[in-house]
């Protein structure tokens, strides 16, 4: 009699044990995306903000055409950004970058934050409301093309689509370009950098008695990023027209985006890059709310735990 007791509460216990923790997983995490449209190979680099959860790696690597999945836990805040022109040193076996170096020395960055110049995708999830909060700055400067896109968002937020798909570097000021010195990119342009970065300037950098939104405004250095990606933050208090939210999405993280690459999940809209006035289109795209719904997700999970029952019930 104990035994059929036993099995008489081990279903129930396993079904709410199963569906509540599908539930949390189809709810509060999401998958990023990074894909590498370059045509020569990224390093991303991944770090975790104070208080929020270490990513599974904090240092990737994507040749040309790759693509890969990073799962990111409940309420993470962080950055992302991809590392150029990386390679070990021959004599001592440490990893550097000419462009976004995390100063690790290694593949991973494991907690170091990218050198400027460098092009950042910014994320809070869960936060204020439910809501997701994304940006793409150009605050610390420039080094290469990147778009953020939200995948199978729920009804919060505008979901849409943010980045700097221009190639600043070939435009860049003279007095904002980083030269390389390597072998391969001597003399070349590989990232521009910020006014901040370039002269210091407390009227750059908003900082000292420029560090309110009253009295820290753009600048003509400014203006050059921002008119050439006006979704992306140019400098510290550039809010207004850079932030963006959305609900329970995924994101794509797509380093040098080409038109056909840059969707949305819903509606149709563009990015304008400035310039010759050429835009990216979001396609409109199937989306995967599907696969991110609790109740799909806890099915596989009803049927194992289904299989175990009558397992033992059976025997």
């Amino acid at each position: 009699m104990a035994r059929l007791i036993h099995h008489h509460y081990s279903f129930p216990l396993l079904f709410v044990i199963c569906m509540y923790a599908a539930f949390l997983s189809g709810v509060y995490s999401a998958t990023f995306t990074l894909v590498n449209q370059c045509s020569y190979t990224v390093w991303p680099g991944l770090l975790s903000g104070a208080g929020t959860s270490q990513l599974p790696s904090t240092g990737l690597v994507l040749n040309p055409g790759e693509s890969t999945s990073v799962p990111v836990p409940a309420g993470w805040s962080g950055r992302i950004w991809g590392r150029t022109f990386c390679g070990e040193d021959p004599t001592t076996g440490k990893f550097t970058c000419v462009t976004g170096d995390c100063g690790s020395g290694t593949l991973e960055c494991n907690g170091g934050g990218a050198a400027p110049p460098a092009t950042l995708a910014e994320f809070t999830l869960n936060g204020a409301g439910g809501l997701d909060f994304y940006d793409v700055s150009l605050v610390d400067g420039y080094n290469l093309p990147m778009l953020v896109v939200p995948q199978g968002g729920g009804s919060g937020g505008n979901c849409t689509a943010t980045g700097c798909v221009s190639d600043l570097n070939a435009g860049c000021p003279s007095d904002l370009k980083m030269i390389g010195t390597g072998t391969n990119v001597a003399g070349e342009c590989v990232a521009c950098k910020s006014a901040c970065e370039a002269f210091g300037d407390p009227r750059y950098c908003c900082s000292g008695d420029y560090s309110t939104p009253q009295t820290c405004g753009p600048s003509s250095y400014s203006e050059y990023f921002k008119s050439a990606c006006p979704r992306a933050y140019s400098y510290a208090y550039d809010d207004g027209t850079s932030t963006f939210t959305c609900a329970a999405a995924d994101y794509i993280i797509n380093f040098c985006p080409t038109p056909a690459a840059s969707q949305k999940t819903s509606g149709s809209q563009s990015v304008q890059t400035g310039g010759g006035g050429r835009e990216v289109p979001l396609v409109t795209s199937g989306s995967d709310s599907l696969n991110r719904s609790p109740f799909f997700r806890f099915v596989p999970c009803f049927i194992a735990t289904l299989l175990v029952v009558l397992a033992v019930f059976g025997g």
